[in-house]
């Protein structure tokens, strides 16, 4: 599915309007996403690296997966579709929370975002798409944690609000 759309909210998450995926980045407009975090029966986090060719923080880990909702796809709907589109499994998912948060990249692109934090649990092996995942691994929660503070530059920018908010 070509994901070329978000929906813009309000600081609430109402729902304003629906515009390009592109142009909400180039203006900073407020928009809906995910971000999902799947743990293993042993309390490690599935990681992903993002592929290189992502339109920004390409080469970068993070989350198991991340998106925005389509207009008219609930996002209950939307988590498990991107999860299975990105990292080739889908398990249950539980809603844990949300946060907004800002950012520029390098490119010139701004993130922000009304991100809505879901958990899962998984014990098998994911089959990601090499257009959206470079590699995978699986860590511990305490040696995340010590890398993100020692070496934030090789995470994405949200990662560790996510993992701060809902571990």
């Amino acid at each position: 599915m070509t994901r070329n759309k978000v929906i813009l909210v309000d600081k609430q998450n109402n729902e304003l309007a629906v515009c390009d995926k592109l142009e909400a980045h180039q203006k900073g407009l407020l928009h809906r996403a995910f971000s999902i975090v799947i743990y293993n029966s042993r309390g490690e986090v599935l990681l992903q690296k993002r592929a290189k060719n992502k339109y920004h923080s390409g080469g970068l880990w993070s989350n198991t997966c991340c998106s925005h909702p389509q207009p008219n796809e609930p996002t209950n709907i939307a988590i498990h579709l991107r999860l299975q589109e990105e990292m080739g499994f889908d398990c249950p998912l539980t809603h844990v929370g949300d946060f907004i948060y800002k950012t520029h990249f390098q490119n010139g692109l701004i993130e922000y975002e009304f991100d809505s934090v879901f958990l899962g649990l998984f014990d098998g092996s994911p089959l990601p798409s090499p257009d959206e995942v470079e590699e995978y691994k699986w860590e511990s929660l305490p040696v995340l944690k010590e890398k993100l503070l020692a070496f934030p530059q090789f995470f994405t920018y949200w990662f560790p609000f996510v993992l701060d908010k809902y571990p």
